[in-house]
């Protein structure tokens, strides 16, 4: 049984093919570990493919284009129990790999390679990435999925292969790198880190990486994952301010030491409230969609909430708003009326009209929301809670259901 493959994608690396394969190789013969050398070619044009079938490497054509598309291929073609994957532009040192090997054994189900720790020859990051665009897109990506990982886009990682093709990964593009942290740690996968180190590439020409485009793709992705970080904790956030602000200012103006808030603050609180609602919902509509698209793990709570959330209760809680706010309409005309239909004080019709404006569009978000939910839901079945660990988080259960 091989126990190692190590992957390498390929798109026109004749200059450097070579070198990457015999260090890979020569490893392999090293360290005694049964392996093989695959590459995922891209569809090269400079004879790349017979270089590596010519020093015994396994060679997969990949018609799709793209980074991640030809890893995907590559891992789902891979024999290995366990797979290292690493550019073939001679940056990284497959020569070096007991770290991961050991690592492997010892249990953990994906390896990342940290350049940070392990080294960076000079000029062989750009400064943007090295000092910016890395930094931060792994700082962001550390605080949303709470995973060690420090290097998210080191290119030279190692893992389970049956572990990660669980997972599902999808991007083509260099986005990939990403979206396998990310899924790793909401399944809650075992994660770690080695130092590695990153040498200049030997190509004479440009990197196939585009430093904004692809750093947009990672930022988004990280993003797309996070449906709590980035719709229902803000929501929350809107709707606490809001409602803190809009319900004095509804009777009266609201005095804060030498600062008064009136009217204009009970606009800017009614935009907080509304807003701060629609996110929520957006969330609760993203988490169901990511769910059953296989996208995100679920959970015993959103299972719970799930069975009980329904067209018919999103419908009867907007009926309650719009009513209230038929109410307040009602009122207000007979307040008016009882005025003789004059003019009236500005900020008694501003507070008026900006109580049935949130209570109208409370009502119609609830209605439509909860149709769109429904339509999401329809002929879903709901996962057995009783299989689900009790209070378990999102990631304990993806672990579970991939095992």
């Amino acid at each position: 049984m091989i126990e190692l493959t190590i992957l390498m994608p390929c798109l026109n690396e004749a200059e450097t093919l070579a070198a990457c394969i015999v260090k890979a190789r020569g490893y392999l013969d090293a360290s005694g570990i049964r392996g093989e050398i695959v590459i995922a070619d891209n569809g090269s044009t400079d004879g790349s493919q017979a270089i590596a079938e010519g020093l015994g490497a396994r060679v997969i054509a990949v018609p799709r284009r793209g980074y991640g598309a030809a890893l995907i291929a590559g891992i789902e073609q891979a024999q290995g129990r366990y797979v290292i994957m690493g550019d073939s532009d001679d940056s990284y040192d497959f020569s070096e790999l007991d770290g991961f090997v050991a690592r492997l054994r010892a249990g953990a189900d994906l390896v990342m390679g940290n350049r940070f720790k392990g080294g960076i020859a000079p000029g062989a990051m750009p400064p943007l990435h090295r000092y910016l665009g890395n930094p931060v897109l792994s700082t962001i990506g550390r605080l949303l999925y709470r995973t060690p990982v420090r290097d998210f886009h080191c290119g030279l990682r190692g893992f389970s292969r049956a572990a990660i093709l669980r997972l599902g990964l999808t991007t083509p593009g260099m986005e990939f790198a990403s979206e396998m942290v990310i899924k790793a740690s909401l399944a809650g996968l075992e994660v770690a880190e080695v130092p590695t180190t990153l040498s200049h590439d030997g190509r004479s020409r440009p990197p196939h990486l585009r430093s904004w485009r692809d750093g947009w793709r990672h930022l988004k992705l990280l993003l797309t994952f996070a449906p709590f970080s980035l719709f229902l904790y803000p929501g929350l956030v809107l709707l606490g301010v809001g409602g803190t602000l809009f319900l004095p200012l509804l009777f009266a103006p609201l005095s804060l030491g030498s600062i008064t808030l009136d009217t204009g603050s009970l606009i800017f609180a009614a935009t907080f409230i509304m807003t701060g609602f629609q996110l929520v919902w957006f969330h609760l509509l993203a988490r169901l969609f990511a769910v059953r698209s296989g996208l995100l793990p679920t959970s015993a709570r959103f299972e719970a909430l799930r069975s009980r959330l329904s067209v018919d209760a999103a419908c009867q809680m907007g009926a309650v708003f719009l009513l209230m706010a038929f109410a307040a309409t009602v009122i207000a005309v007979g307040f008016w009326a009882y005025h003789g239909l004059g003019p009236l004080d500005a900020g008694v019709i501003t507070r008026t009209a900006s109580l049935v404006a949130v209570l109208s569009a409370l009502g119609v978000q609830s209605v439509t929301n909860g149709f769109l939910w429904g339509l999401l839901n329809q002929n879903a079945p709901l996962v057995d809670r009783a299989a689900l660990a009790d209070g378990g988080r999102a990631e304990d259960v993806g672990a579970a259901d991939g095992a």
